[in-house]
């Protein structure tokens, strides 16, 4: 499989990574916080999968994150800059039709980006329940939490094991706290007015982000698919890609 790297400049002059395979649909895909897209999406095999299904999958870095720009000026972290972020990297693709999904951190992103008006064909939001995107000060606090006493945590708990994944991913903790003060609740009527097919994918023993159930009762055209795993274990099982790929080949 070849993966190629690109970059672009944001609005605010952030350099932005972007890594591709495969040729066909645009496949916009987003990781998780603390990850980057080689982790969440090349790694274990998800990409390359759906590369193989007939997409062209593209897979930004998040601002703060991976081969992108990891700013420490609060300046560079308004709410929801993420999916503005995203918004600008479609103009510069100059996407029109393509679908859309995004994991963890990568999902509320999709949210936001399906509540600032987005219109993919699908998408897919995966590892996030309705609390994790109507509360987002809940998950916030938790990863605030973890970066603000880093070295203190009891070996074992929620905690110690989101920072030994930060090791894992070189992240870096200032600008990492940054991307907290974006976040943007997505309210349940919000939610109730995406208006086109979205595919909730979770782990059957995910709840870190609520209940995925829930959110998929609140959307008006979505499907609930569970795959094995929890919200860190979830990610390197091949069911996740073929999840997402089952989905999105759905009248295709």
């Amino acid at each position: 499989m070849s993966i190629t790297t690109h970059h672009f400049e944001t609005a605010d002059a952030i350099r932005i990574a972007w890594r591709e395979t495969g040729e066909g649909r645009p496949l916009i895909l987003l990781h998780g916080y603390f990850s980057d897209a080689d982790t969440n999406w090349i790694k274990f095999g998800h990409a390359a999968l759906l590369a193989e299904a007939g997409f062209r999958v593209i897979m930004p870095d998040l601002r703060a994150h991976g081969l992108s720009d990891k700013p420490h000026d609060p300046a560079h972290y308004p709410k929801d800059i993420l999916a503005e972020d995203q918004f600008a990297l479609i103009a510069h693709l100059g996407l029109e039709d393509f679908d859309l999904g995004g994991y963890s951190l990568g999902g509320r992103t999709v949210a936001r980006m399906l509540a600032r008006g987005c219109r993919p064909r699908r998408a897919v939001i995966a590892g996030m329940g309705l609390e994790g995107l109507s509360d987002t000060g809940k998950r916030a606090g938790h990863f605030r939490h973890v970066l603000e006493n880093l070295g203190s945590h009891e070996r074992g708990s929620p905690a110690f094991m989101a920072e030994a994944f930060l090791k894992t991913t070189g992240g870096d903790p200032v600008a990492l706290l940054g991307i907290l003060d974006t976040f943007v609740d997505t309210s349940a009527e919000t939610l109730a007015g995406f208006d086109l097919p979205i595919g909730i994918v979770c782990g059957e023993e995910d709840d870190d982000n609520g209940s995925a159930a829930a959110l998929a009762d609140v959307l008006p055209d979505a499907t609930l698919i569970p795959v094995p795993g929890n919200h860190m274990s979830a990610v390197i099982k091949p069911e996740l890609g073929q999840a997402i790929r089952d989905y999105l080949l759905v009248g295709l």
